[in-house]
């Protein structure tokens, strides 16, 4: 003999408890679902950001430190378009050429001027310094941009879940009361409709971590490495370009 499914599994225990959440309720799981499809295309955005920056800075700091001098990759003007290591570069190195030769435009003539310059001071090596500090902080900041999502994601989603649990418990609790019937079957539907809200709340909130957590372990790993290279930029531009006293 088949024994009946019970109610509650036969209908499907998620589109039971949305059918019975309230209206609280089920504005608290079109926030949710709205906050996981912001959160998820942050993730899947940055990873694919993160990888690529990673791909160019590897091939940039590789044709760096196979260059003949340290300006040679900013005469060429080769662009870059992800690459922090290159745009950390770039802002050094304009800020040294304009030091060297007053202007910052690498022209035809960039290689001819650049062998007659003259050698800069430690007042003008102490502006590229700034130059390249300058440009490891906003492409940090721009390797964090949309963070904040996920963050929020990770910590609000679980309290607006609560939120919308909490509130279908006191209206199941007070429709019990109105009828009349302190009874688990008049009871079952609203407690089953409140707490799909924080079942909700903890699917937005969980995978929103780990990809939070795993991007931002990526971001302090970039941030690193741009910061060593700007460290190995200044000391080629002061081994090639800072006046020596005396």
């Amino acid at each position: 003999m088949i024994l009946p499914l019970p109610p509650l599994l036969a209908s499907g225990g998620i589109f039971f408890a949305f059918e019975h959440s309230n209206l609280a309720g089920k504005g608290v799981i079109l926030l949710l679902a709205v906050g996981s499809i912001f959160s998820w295309s942050v993730m899947v955005s940055k990873f694919v950001y993160l990888r690529r920056a990673r791909q160019e800075n590897k091939l940039f700091v590789r044709r760096y430190r196979n260059s003949r001098a340290p300006l040679d990759i900013y005469r060429e003007q080769r662009r870059y378009t992800v690459s922090p290591a290159a745009a950390v570069y770039q802002a050094g190195a304009a800020e040294l050429a304009f030091n060297l030769l007053g202007s910052t435009e690498a022209d035809e003539t960039f290689a001819a001027r650049l062998q007659t310059a003259e050698p800069i001071n430690s007042v003008g090596m102490s502006s590229v310094r700034s130059a390249l500090e300058r440009a490891v902080g906003e492409e940090g900041l721009k390797m964090e941009a949309q963070l904040i999502v996920l963050a929020t994601a990770v910590t609000g989603a679980p309290f607006l879940g609560l939120l919308g649990t909490v509130w279908g418990v006191m209206d199941a609790f007070s429709g019990v009361a109105l009828a009349g019937q302190a009874s688990l079957a008049a009871l079952a539907p609203g407690v089953s409709g409140a707490l799909i809200t924080t079942v909700t709340g903890l699917v937005v909130a969980i995978p929103a971590m780990f990809g939070y957590n795993f991007l931002v372990a990526s971001v302090k790993e970039m941030t690193v490495g741009i910061e060593n290279f700007a460290a190995e930029c200044l000391a080629d531009f002061e081994h090639k370009y800072l006046k020596t006293r005396g």
